[in-house]
């Protein structure tokens, strides 16, 4: 994740968002222990305003969705992370949305993962 913090002059600033960067890296780590696939932390800082990073992974099946949330809200707790809000963003159970505020978690299964390509619509131009 090299590069990724702008430059500021504001120390309390800079310890916030290194503090971002470490806690999307820490889920993305998360994701990867517990099998979920294809795992992407996206940098979203200056391309948006209402979100700093996107952590996406693809996940196998519905059980294998709800275990992984499972594990997130354990991890978020533990933290003192808030969960602004978890949504189902289709009835099939595709795909999850875990909102954090500053960090939106996309668990997907695969065809989700493909159809909606999230990589490829917010990559930074």
């Amino acid at each position: 994740m090299e590069g990724m913090l702008p430059e500021t002059d504001n120390k309390e600033s800079q310890v916030f968002s290194d503090s971002l960067s470490s806690q999307a890296s820490a889920l993305g780590e998360l994701l990867q222990e517990h099998n979920g696939q294809d795992i992407s932390v996206m940098d979203l800082r200056g391309i948006n305003n209402w979100t700093d990073f996107f952590v996406i992974a693809t996940v196998t099946s519905k059980t294998h969705m709800d275990g992984i949330e499972k594990h997130i809200k354990d991890f978020c707790r533990e933290k003192k992370m808030e969960i602004l809000g978890s949504t189902k963003k289709n009835k099939d159970d595709e795909w999850r949305l875990i909102d954090l505020g500053s960090i939106i978690i996309h668990l997907m299964n695969k065809y989700a993962r493909e159809f909606y390509e999230l990589e490829r619509l917010w990559r930074k131009t």
